[in-house]
């Protein structure tokens, strides 16, 4: 007996280039930039690969796109508060968003093209020194400052091959893999990888950028 078609079927979804990044970053996320091919991203989306050259040029389009949809995540420097407090948070944000998507930090870094996310991006840091009081000068070495900890701290972080659960047992191994005293610092360094940190303790990355921020704002005050 021959079954009925269902009176109320569920809407498809209409493809659109908006849909077709979103599936491309999740695809990404999930298996990295590598995992990324025309032909899975079709299947994620279920739809034949032809159907995806409606909406974007070709890959190129698609990793153009998929960097800027990120970037357009990061929080801008608020106007609302001073300059030093608005680029910390905004800094923090964009650790947070490209550790969400580890793959995209070298993929901004390889990219020659910089579009509109990127580009609004840079002029809101750009602005906050500017605003905040910095000369052109000082806001050129200022801006290359943080973006080099931005970008190179999570691009190190991104690029670890272990999760962070693992930390201690490969600390352990490579304690006892050292030969014994000949190398008393770096065995406190580790030791002190090995420590667990309370909830109140910043990070490694907020670390650093405040070393930076501080010098920045004592720069600032002497001119």
């Amino acid at each position: 007996m021959a079954t009925e078609p269902d009176a109320n079927p569920e809407p498809r979804i209409p493809l659109s280039k908006e849909r077709v990044l979103r599936a491309a970053i999740s695809l990404a996320d999930e298996g990295g930039i590598e995992a990324l091919t025309m032909r899975k991203l079709a299947q994620e989306l279920g739809v034949e690969a032809m159907s995806l050259y409606y909406h974007v040029d070709n890959k190129d389009d698609i990793l153009d796109g998929i960097v800027d949809t990120v970037v357009s995540e990061i929080d801008l420097p608020s106007k609302k508060t001073d300059w030093k407090t608005a680029i910390r948070q905004s800094a923090i944000s964009a650790h947070d968003v490209l550790l969400r998507h580890p793959w995209a930090c070298r993929l901004m870094l390889s990219h020659t093209r910089v579009l509109l996310g990127r580009l609004r991006y840079m002029d809101s840091l750009l602005a906050a020194l500017r605003e905040g009081g910095f000369s052109p000068e000082m806001t050129h070495h200022a801006y290359h400052a943080l973006d080099s900890h931005i970008m190179g701290f999570t691009l190190w972080e991104a690029s670890f091959t272990f999760a962070a659960e693992d930390l201690p047992k490969l600390g352990a191994t490579f304690l006892q893999e050292l030969p014994t005293g000949e190398y008393p610092y770096l065995v406190e360094h580790v030791e002190q990888h090995l420590k667990e940190s309370s909830q109140e303790e910043e990070g490694e990355f907020e670390f650093g950028l405040d070393l930076i921020l501080d010098g920045l704002e004592r720069i600032l005050a002497t001119t």
